[in-house]
């Protein structure tokens, strides 16, 4: 069996969060551009004598503008938004674009993306209501709406959206037969999307979709399925068998009430049926010994042999 164990399904480290550390293009140039500078002009002060205390101070103080450049400021892309915290207080929401926050005073402890993300989620060796274990593999569409909410209401908005979806869905399998999962996966998108959405929208998160991706059923009950389907079909084909049966049976009674009292007709379709029998090469015909004199064999072989004449030219 395929290994489902998808990396959302895992908590996110904290290290993976976008912290204040994060330095954008402009920042770094400006404190490159500064570097230069106290570099430079350190140079150039020593070259004109000045006092080694004026150089230092020259160049921690063109350090410190770099620095505060480098530190203070941000720039968030179109689609994010920056959590603001002064004194660990939440303060607003910064961005998109550039924006200035005061050095050791303002943290920004979380970017919030608001882009419809996509997360997978599994539930393996889950007992459906009739006690079969299934393993379902699903798809989440979801969008952080409030990013307020999602920053302050729940600790890893990622993590909690992935394991309130599985949660979910376990729930939802346990609480429908296997026949009504395999033919219901509308229905289980519909139940997942409004259990799941109900879970995650205090914390700003809104749920736009749930798809069902794979079910997979043991192989032995799947054999068994199997079998149970080509049963079905046999079934269906012996029905079908007997009604073209009974069919033909009704075409034959009412052909019978058309030579009931016409027995020259009769005659005339058995004839015609002989012919066409002896026509065929190496056709062997056993005809009772009534109908010889009934049905004119005489000639009728006459007939037979003109019309192998007839063939043969």
């Amino acid at each position: 069996m395929a290994n489902r164990n998808y990396g959302a399904l895992q908590a996110r480290p904290m290290g993976q969060r976008k912290e204040t550390a994060r330095v954008n293009g402009i920042a770094g140039t400006l404190f490159t551009f500064f570097l230069i500078v106290s570099v430079v002009g350190a140079i150039w002060m020593d070259s004109k004598g000045f006092s080694e205390m004026l150089i230092a101070l020259f160049s921690i103080g063109v350090m410190l503008v770099g620095i505060y450049f480098l530190f203070a400021l941000k720039v968030a892309d179109q689609w994010e938004k920056a959590v603001l915290l002064r004194f660990g207080k939440f303060r607003g929401l910064k961005g998109p674009g550039v924006f200035w926050i005061i050095p050791i005073v303002d943290t920004i402890p979380e970017w919030i993306d608001h882009r419809v993300m996509v997360s997978p989620f599994s539930a393996e060796k889950t007992l459906t209501k009739d006690t079969v274990p299934v393993d379902v593999d699903a798809v989440l569409f979801w969008v952080v709406w409030d990013a307020e909410k999602a920053a302050l209401e729940v600790e890893d908005y990622r993590s909690a959206i992935t394991w309130a979806s599985q949660t979910a869905l376990r729930e939802v399998i346990g609480s429908l037969d296997l026949a009504d999962i395999l033919i219901g996966r509308a229905k289980m998108d519909a139940d997942l999307q409004k259990i799941i959405d109900q879970r995650t929208t205090p914390w700003g998160i809104s749920v736009q979709s749930v798809e069902i991706r794979d079910i997979v059923i043991p192989q032995d009950l799947e054999d068994t399925m199997s079998r149970q389907a080509q049963a079905e079909r046999e079934r269906q084909a012996r029905v079908i068998l007997g009604e073209s049966e009974k069919q033909i049976a009704h075409s034959f009674s009412e052909a019978s009430e058309a030579y009931i009292n016409n027995p020259t007709a009769l005659h005339l379709r058995a004839m015609n049926m002989l012919f066409e029998g002896l026509k065929e090469k190496g056709a062997m015909v056993i005809v009772p010994s009534s109908a010889v004199d009934t049905m004119n064999l005489g000639g009728l072989s006459g007939m037979v042999s003109l019309a192998q004449q007839e063939t043969k030219k």
